[in-house]
């Protein structure tokens, strides 16, 4: 069911009728919309954080870096350029189309469908839904059941600031999920697991409904023997332990040059003590595993490995300590999957080639992240591997910039997001010839008699 308690067929049915109005095309209309939702955001911060401290136990710092402040980063964004992009763009025209003027129309979908993901649940529902909102869409959110006081506060947010014929939201576990698929959507946005992401495939599929796929995968980190690694120590521990590591594009694993292992390890490990101290249990900066069946899955992997640093575990309180793991094959259950924890195994390689040979024999990662002072190994990393995004001497930081698209490649996801790309994400682009009644070209019309000579001029002159 819907925030108002609307069955879903029902709800759909009154957002193509309202749709259907061209309300939501008006410019003025979207910006309004925009800056309400920026606004509402603003207004209940405190409600915001006390909602991911209950699903997470997240520090605050946290919620506002990595949820609230990216939203309205990237509606403040969205708002700057939005008269721009939705207005027709003029390309040039057609030699065999003179005389004629050619553009190209941003028209939005209709109703999205934007499905988001339980690690960063308010940030990673309500994005897209800038995007449908920028087109000109109305939208069905469907948040995670597993963050339930993340979702219950988008809730009440939406059902608050805006009109259901415009944006609802339907809360519910995978029944919910698998009616909403079910109904002739216009457009759906999923965030999720690659598992799930194929189900949702292959349900739009069915309707011939184009799809966003924000997935994941194995996100390698590679540290060569030129690095600082004190810095690069910093920003990996930093990138992996964000969120207790459940981020879809945390590094997953380190590859570091053999000759400089012992000492990235003993960096990471001081790093992890002055970031959390020598009891992370005890520190107000470091987030819990979301539920039992992810905590399990976790403490079984640290069991198969080898611990260099941390491992402890508390159940009751679902956490798992920054753990470091050594003596590691590509062969073992932590390096089968996306590990979405606080682990962070640590695997040797002799040369950069070697090591691009192992990342290129498994599937696209949706990041790829490289430290390293030489600039030619920057480039040969680039150009030889194939990732969603990338980042030279940083972790995560390239999803903070909205001029730069998000999305993953292969298994990690297919389409962009963020800035312009979600304003495209939710748009179809028309392509739209204009010609006046004269003058009237007759070349193109039959007869065709002696009208050969005169077309194979016309190609050869182009």
């Amino acid at each position: 069911m819907t925030a108002t308690n609307l069955p879903l067929t029902q709800a759909i049915q009154q957002q193509k009728a309202f749709f259907a109005t061209g309300q939501t095309r008006d410019v003025g209309y979207r910006k309004e919309m925009l800056q309400r939702l920026a606004n509402a955001i603003v207004q209940e911060q405190d409600s915001i954080n006390q909602a991911l401290a209950a699903d997470f136990h997240k520090p605050a710092f946290e919620t506002y870096a990595t949820e609230t402040a990216i939203v309205l980063s990237e509606i403040k964004f969205v708002l700057k350029y939005l008269d721009k992009w939705a207005k027709p763009r003029k390309v040039k025209s057609s030699f065999l189309n003179f005389p004629s003027k050619d553009y190209i129309y941003s028209e939005p979908y209709g109703v999205s469908l934007v499905i988001g993901a339980w690690n960063y649940p308010f940030q990673l529902t309500l994005s897209p839904l800038i995007g449908s909102m920028a087109a000109g869409g109305c939208t069905i959110l469907k948040p995670s059941e597993l963050t339930s006081a993340t979702s219950q506060l988008i809730t009440e947010l939406i059902e608050k600031h805006f009109p259901p014929e415009y944006i609802t939201v339907a809360q519910g576990g995978p029944e919910v999920s698998q009616e909403l698929l079910e109904l002739p959507f216009d457009k759906i946005f999923f965030t999720g697991s690659t598992a799930v992401g194929k189900l949702v495939t292959q349900a739009a599929a069915r309707q011939l409904i184009p799809v966003t796929l924000e997935l994941g995968g194995k996100s390698p980190c590679l540290v060569d023997e030129t690095a600082n690694l004190q810095v690069a120590a910093q920003r990996i521990v930093w990138g992996k332990f964000l969120n207790a590591g459940q981020t879809c594009v945390a590094p997953d694993y380190v590859l570091v040059q053999e000759s400089v292992k012992d000492q990235l390890l003993g960096q990471l490990q001081k790093t992890i003590l002055q970031f959390y101290t020598d009891t992370p249990q005890q520190s107000p900066d470091y987030a819990r595993i979301i539920n039992n069946r992810h905590f399990e899955r976790l403490q079984k992997l640290i069991q198969q490995s080898t611990i260099y640093f941390g491992g402890q575990t508390d159940a009751q309180q679902r956490y798992i300590a920054p753990t470091l793991l050594t003596d590691v094959t590509w062969e073992q259950p932590v390096m089968q999957e996306e590990i979405f924890g606080p682990l962070l195994p640590v695997l040797t390689f002799k040369t950069l080639p070697e090591a691009l040979h192992q990342i290129n024999q498994r599937e696209k990662p949706l990041a790829l992240y490289f430290f390293s002072k030489n600039t030619a190994a920057h480039e040969m990393v680039l150009a030889q591997t194939s990732s969603g995004g990338a980042c030279i001497n940083d972790t995560l930081s390239h999803l903070a910039n909205p001029h730069l698209p998000f999305g993953g490649v292969g298994t990690s996801g297919q389409g962009n997001y963020h800035g312009k790309a979600s304003f495209e994400a939710f748009s179809h682009q028309k392509s739209v010839l204009k010609k006046p009644f004269w003058p009237e070209v007759n070349l193109r019309y039959p007869p065709y008699q002696d009208k050969v000579h005169w077309m194979k001029k016309a190609f050869d002159w182009l």
